[in-house]
């Protein structure tokens, strides 16, 4: 069994250097770390007093808070989708 290519890229999230290990691209690896740091600067214009921990776990916060809107939408839309696909087998 062959391992897959691991990635590793050094990215600057919020000021600080990070060296990140993944499979997927360099390209990938950096517009995730691009991301985190926007949405970081994003949360510290309107909390400035927030320090780096605070600030990342509020990052934390609401990039799961998007993950999960996300998911429950793809699975109200797969739902529809199923319900639609069955109205033409009848």
């Amino acid at each position: 069994m062959s391992e897959r290519k691991k990635n590793r890229i050094t990215v600057d999230i919020y000021g600080q250097q990070y060296v990140i290990v993944g499979e997927e691209s360099a390209s990938h690896i950096r517009h995730v770390a691009e991301l985190v740091d926007e949405k970081m600067r994003e949360i510290n214009s309107k909390n400035p007093s927030l320090d780096t921990s605070k600030l990342a776990v509020l990052t934390a916060v609401n990039a799961i808070h998007d993950y999960v809107k996300l998911q429950e939408e793809y699975l109200r839309l797969e739902e529809k989708f199923n319900k639609l696909k069955g109205d033409d087998n009848a």
